[in-house]
């Protein structure tokens, strides 16, 4: 057993090498073998969907210096983050959606891709083209209004604020207000805006291609017919 555990040799490579054809077979079958899988077993579909996120940093430059725009960006951004996967947003899928649950679809069925300030794409997997693009609609609708809503709520908190400072509202007529509004807000800025800019039509791939299918099984056989090829000579010279 020690051929098992000895460095590779001058002749290890040689016979490599030389066994050029096999390696040529066995690269054909994978090919072969990964196309097949991909056409028998088919990957599932995914829907693509859009929301434009604007923070409208402008709007918060005067109180926020230039060297903390970066984590404010931060911050609001998994703020959104938290809202996408909240109960409510994700929740809105299952409620049409009958034999979906809150939690498979957290865990297996949704994915989200985004950058802090501009385009966050949502995706939905699932083995029907169609019924994916439902699914990846309906979440990015779902967070379009959800941000929308609380965006309003924090406008109408800072309103509410503004008035107390300056003296034109008394605290007690509006206390109430402001408990139910900052728990409706979200946490998130007054000054932020979304839009669904994708709804009709939406981009629907495989969440694997068959390219990746034919390069695992070359790169699979291939590998195999290395090791059979060691191996094999190897337990030859013994």
């Amino acid at each position: 057993m020690n051929w098992l555990l000895s460095p590779p040799s001058k002749n290890d490579f040689l016979r490599l090498l030389g066994a050029w054809k096999f390696w040529l077979i066995f690269s054909l079958i994978g090919t072969v073998i990964g196309a097949a899988v991909y056409f028998i077993f088919p990957p599932d579909y995914r829907a693509r969907a859009t929301v434009v996120v604007d923070f409208n940093l402008e709007e918060s430059w005067a109180q926020i210096p230039d060297r903390e725009l970066f984590y404010y960006l931060e911050r609001e951004s998994r703020k959104l983050v938290e809202v996408a996967w909240a109960d409510e947003t994700v929740g809105a899928i299952s409620q049409e959606i009958d034999d979906l649950t809150i939690a498979s679809l957290r865990q297996e069925g949704l994915s989200l891709s985004h950058p802090q300030d501009g385009a966050w794409h949502f995706y939905a997997d699932d083995a029907d083209a169609a019924r994916a693009e439902k699914i990846v609609l309906l979440w990015a609708e779902s967070f379009n209004q959800e941000v929308q809503e609380g965006a309003a709520n924090a406008l109408a908190l800072n309103a509410l604020k503004t008035g107390l400072e300056s003296g034109d509202l008394e605290l007690a007529d509006v206390e109430e207000d402001i408990a139910r509004l900052e728990g409706e807000s979200l946490g998130i800025s007054a000054h932020l805006q979304t839009s669904l800019s994708q709804k009709k039509e939406l981009i629907i791939t495989r969440t694997a291609s068959l390219a990746e299918y034919i390069f695992v099984g070359l790169t699979g056989m291939l590998f195999l017919s290395i090791v059979w090829v060691l191996f094999s000579g190897k337990v030859n010279e013994q």
